[in-house]
């Protein structure tokens, strides 16, 4: 009587996201080939060599026969040194040494000596194993410490091939793995400490509050990387889904080893970096910054020194919040829905209209930079201010405490509440029927905006972002009806009125 197949769960992953695999082995006669079977890769298939090492050194008894191990599904190329562990489990089921109980998922690489190793994903493929049933997951300890975050999955760490195969058989306890704390809060700097510069930390807090993209030109040390670095301070904190993505995806990039917590994730990428580092890519696609920004910030000090694919490259995911990376085996959406700030100077040597220091550019050299930054970009970067260089006695005035981080993080969590009321998404992402519903018909405001629109010759596109602007501008003062001066302040906040040509 034929023997059936032993069986265990695992995961693969396709972008940000893992698809359940189900590892089974058969144990055939003496003669033969082992094969691994369901688009494997080279390093899935050298699977059973480093294997069959970790066997001999664990001195586990080696099974008889040559085995088979089926990935299924067959249909989605595997790849990466995960599948080791539950390759080694089946492998060692189908030869007897243990039975896998059905509710068990593994994780890990396996070393020539039987050390059980991390690999990268264990929270996608925690969901993974939830969403197929699959409760218990086998891992190795560092990895498992991060696998207890995810709701509804006992991860267990084993170090050893043979503590897993002696925890199966009930010989060894492994209790379920604790889940480790979240990373100490940094210590922001308090934005009370900029002096001046009102109108580009109202654009800050505007941007904090409604997830509106912000673009910020001014002159070398005018303070526009230190009004930047202020923004994680005013941030609302994450939602609890919100925090298990964020998660999810950066153990895929294996860039996190403490979970944030309840803090918005910052990159700041170099203006060197490539097309598949900002956006994702490579043969089996992962994810890239505008990925890692997910729920964020991306922030890009000089966005025209950026190469031009670079920058024109993020106005898909500006538009939909998602980016699709397509190969020629298969097409990966990742998520993209983050807050862009950027920074530029506004010129070439970054004097022009300093007022204490002369330009040494030409007409022509400005415009060549500043087209360095097309103008359907530049038309999806809601808020567009200038920073300039402020008078020497303004660094010993006192600090306006109604600028205190403290004070602008309550008015922005707030706004936030108010939007999350009223809609599901941010309002930089409220959809043109929500969005006039939102702004309500007052006849002044229509044509306020009507003239605001004729004035200066925006687009339909300027249109919707100033009552974008203009609706969490309400937000922020807690009330229910936009007025004519909020699209007022959102036309000068989006550059329309400041006749300086962003």
């Amino acid at each position: 009587m034929p023997h059936k197949p032993s069986r265990i769960g695992s995961g693969v992953l396709r972008g940000v996201d893992a698809v359940p695999v189900t590892v089974e082995v058969r144990i055939g006669g003496p003669q033969g080939t082992p094969k691994v079977l369901g688009l494997a890769d080279n390093g899935v298939r050298e699977a059973l060599f480093r294997i069959l090492g970790a066997f001999s050194s664990q001195d586990l008894p080696m099974p008889r026969g040559v085995p088979t191990i089926s990935l299924t599904p067959a249909t989605i190329p595997k790849s990466g040194s995960g599948f080791d562990l539950p390759m080694a489990l089946a492998l060692g089921s189908a030869g007897g040494i243990v039975t896998i109980p059905p509710s068990l998922a593994a994780l890990g690489e396996v070393s020539l000596g039987g050390d059980i190793l991390p690999t990268p994903g264990i929270v996608a493929v925690a969901l993974a194993a939830r969403e197929q049933g699959w409760t218990d997951l086998l891992t190795a300890p560092s990895t498992a410490r991060i696998a207890a975050l995810v709701p509804g999955i006992r991860a267990f760490g084993a170090g050893t091939l043979r503590e897993a195969f002696d925890w199966i058989r009930g010989e060894l306890k492994l209790a379920p793995a604790e889940p480790p704390p979240p990373d100490r809060d940094e210590l922001h700097p308090d934005l009370a400490e900029i002096r001046g510069h009102e109108t580009p930390k109202r654009a800050l807090m505007v941007a904090a509050a409604g997830r509106h993209n912000l673009l910020m030109v001014g002159p070398p040390g005018s303070g526009k990387s230190a009004l930047a670095k202020r923004l994680p301070g005013i941030l609302p904190p994450t939602s609890d889904t919100e925090a298990l993505e964020i998660l999810k995806i950066h153990t895929i990039h294996g860039s996190l080893l403490q979970p944030l917590g309840r803090r918005r994730p910052i990159r700041s990428p170099h203006h060197t970096s490539s097309v598949a580092s900002l956006l994702g890519g490579g043969r089996d696609p992962r994810p890239g910054e505008v990925s890692l920004s997910q729920h964020g910030v991306l922030f890009l000090d000089e966005l025209p020194e950026f190469r031009r694919e670079v920058i024109e490259g993020l106005r898909q995911p500006l538009e939909d919040g998602h980016l699709s990376v397509g190969r020629v085996r298969q097409t990966v959406t990742m998520p993209a829905d983050f807050l862009l700030v950027c920074t530029m100077n506004p010129c070439p040597c970054g004097y022009h209209g300093h007022g204490l220091r002369a330009c040494t550019c030409s007409p022509a050299q400005r415009q060549r930079y500043r087209a360095r930054v097309s103008g359907p970009m530049l038309d999806r970067l809601d808020l567009q201010v200038e920073v300039p260089n402020v008078a020497p006695e303004t660094y010993t005035a006192p600090q306006d405490t109604a600028w205190s981080t403290e004070q602008i993080a309550q008015q922005v969590q707030v706004a936030t509440e108010r939007q999350q009321s009223r809609s599901a998404v941010p309002n930089a992402r409220l959809r043109e029927g929500d969005l006039e519903q939102a702004i309500g018909t007052a006849v002044d405001v229509h044509r306020t905006l009507e003239t605001i629109l004729r004035t200066y010759r925006l687009s339909g596109r300027s249109r919707v972002r100033l009552l974008r602007i203009s609706r969490t501008l309400a937000d922020l003062d807690d009330r229910d009806d936009v007025l004519s001066d909020d699209l007022l302040v959102a036309a000068r906040l989006r550059g329309a009125i400041q006749g300086s040509g962003i």
